[in-house]
């Protein structure tokens, strides 16, 4: 990196609309080599490593940048934009454009030193457009790889190295690594006695994209609070069932003698025995037997009947719990495909954003007011 960087590298392979090309020579450029030559400087000796293990020639590589170019794991460089303010708060042509300028200069200087692993081989400050802002393109290389060139390109690891571990989904080592950044340029603002504003996102200046992505995270929430509830209705009956299947396991070998009895004997005068040789037919029947086999009967009747309703219901409850399973496993699936969705609209929102904060809001509404143009070959990630 070049001191304050030189003010002689100040011509644009073209001219947009939205450049002042007569603030042109203030542009700062810190470096610009040749990709090609870095990929060498880079990967030269590692691929010479690989090459020379390499028993089958189809496993050779004889050029790593177009390996990478060509390629779908890994993007040729990355680039970074930095901008602070806006054109009304900061224009380039005004004293607070100045200052910017100058913050900015000081965010560059110390770059490289903070990121070892992602090696710079284009950086420009530019002063010709509506608010001063850095455009740094930079390679993201790890070393000491087991499989592979030991020394290669990879994003992922490259953050890794500098100490930004992989979280969740909203936090993945780039956000942890773009945070960062954020917080080294707001350090440097705060010496220049400027405040960095957090400004919020309030529902009504939301956009369709962050609108629906928004609404679709409140219906998810809602479909878990129904699953909750489901599944612990589901988990009560599941309970209740086997509370009722044991009690039927338990009663089952007494009711089971008891049906065949009632079904039997169901007259208790079949049951009677005939009077003995000291007592009278009758006042055995009336005072000893038919009043045992009377209480006998009730008894029986009534498990036979307690056997009924329990198995009426077991049955309602196992269609219960049908159902709620039933209920359960459509609203999984439902929440699965709104997750889904949800994923695909981060993506578009993130490729929108890459867009915009390359060739900035104003060109690209014009751009798509007036006609569809090629879209940019590599993507970006802007601060």
């Amino acid at each position: 990196m070049r001191g304050k960087g030189s003010l002689s590298h100040n011509r644009r392979d073209f001219i947009a609309e939205n450049v002042d090309s007569s603030r042109t020579p203030l542009n700062v450029e810190y470096r610009n080599e040749d990709i090609r030559a870095v990929y060498h400087e880079l990967f030269d000796d590692a691929l010479a490593r690989y090459n020379k293990k390499q028993t089958r020639k189809d496993r050779v590589i004889d050029d790593y940048y177009e390996k990478i170019r060509t390629g779908k794991q890994e993007k040729l460089f990355e680039e970074l934009i930095i901008q602070i303010g806006n054109k009304d708060d900061m224009n380039a042509s005004s004293e607070n454009g100045q200052l910017a300028k100058q913050i900015l200069d000081e965010y560059m200087q110390f770059f490289q030193q903070r990121t070892p692993t992602l090696r710079v081989f284009s950086a420009h400050l530019h002063m010709d457009e509506a608010t001063p802002h850095l455009h740094i393109d930079f390679i993201p290389f790890t070393t000491g790889s087991k499989r592979g060139l030991e020394t290669r390109v990879s994003l992922k690891k490259a953050l890794d190295a500098l100490g930004f571990a992989g979280g969740t989904k909203s936090h993945t080592e780039l956000n942890q690594w773009i945070e960062a950044e954020k917080q080294a340029l707001a350090s440097i603002m705060a010496r220049h006695d400027i405040e960095w504003e957090q400004k919020g996102t309030h529902e009504e200046h939301l956009s369709v994209l962050d609108y629906k992505k928004q609404e679709r995270a409140k219906e998810v929430v809602a479909l878990e609070n129904r699953i909750d509830a489901l599944q612990e209705r589901t988990n009560s009956a599941e309970t209740a069932l086997s509370e009722k299947q044991e009690q039927l396991d338990d009663i089952a070998p007494i009711l089971k003698n008891t049906e065949k009895f009632v079904r039997k004997y169901d007259d208790p005068e079949r049951l009677l025995p005939e009077a003995g040789m000291l007592e009278s037919g009758k006042a055995f029947r009336e005072k000893k037997a038919l009043p045992i086999l009377g209480k006998l009967l009730k008894y029986a009747r009534s498990l036979f009947r307690e056997n009924t309703e329990l198995k009426a219901k077991v049955q309602k409850l196992e269609k219960e719990n049908s159902a709620f399973k039933s209920a359960n496993w459509n609203h999984t699936n439902e929440i699965i495909k709104l997750k889904m969705e949800n994923r695909e609209l981060h993506k578009a929102k993130d490729k929108l954003d890459a867009l915009v904060g390359r060739i900035g809001n104003d060109v690209l509404q014009k751009l798509l007011s007036e006609t569809s143009k090629e879209q940019p070959k590599h993507k970006e990630e802007s601060l």
